[in-house]
């Protein structure tokens, strides 16, 4: 991205984290612009990579896999190499992968069916890698996926 977004840019991204399936119409209206102005500059900012792409925000419970953890990845080796996500960039039920300071390299968020799948998660996540895990299971979530604020 090259600097600071314009206010009408920063209206337009605000408007569609909100409601992503927004219309170039209702988003016109909402931004003061006529809708070819406003597909323009959509356009520019997905681009631009400021628009990474839309998606679907899935419920975990309704599709099978209410068990939502956080595992924490240290290499066995710390002379090996940081190829981490390449190596288990496979396993499906990895939804996040962030590199993080501290005594971790990489923190991942998963969700899976059960207690067992997760068991069975960990297994193939470290032999995959050569890690060590630690893992924290989420108990709720009173929010999660909010949007930065500009």
């Amino acid at each position: 991205m090259s600097g600071p977004l314009e206010p009408l840019d920063q209206s337009i991204v605000q408007e569609l984290a909100a409601d992503g399936r927004r219309s170039f119409t209702d988003l016109a209206e909402r931004v003061g612009l006529s809708v070819s102005a406003v597909h323009q500059r959509v356009r520019r900012l997905e681009q631009r990579g400021v628009i990474l792409g839309y998606t679907a925000r899935l419920d975990g419970e309704q599709i099978g896999l209410p068990l939502t953890a956080l595992i924490s990845l240290t290499p066995n080796d710390p002379a090996a190499p940081d190829d981490y996500p390449q190596r288990i960039q496979h396993i499906t039920e990895i939804e996040s992968c962030y590199s993080v300071a501290g005594d971790e390299s990489y923190i991942l968020l998963v969700r899976v069916a059960s207690p067992l799948g997760l068991e069975d998660l960990l297994r193939r996540i470290r032999e995959a890698a050569k890690v060590s895990t630690r893992t924290t299971v989420v108990l709720s979530t009173p929010f999660e996926g909010r949007s930065p604020t500009l």
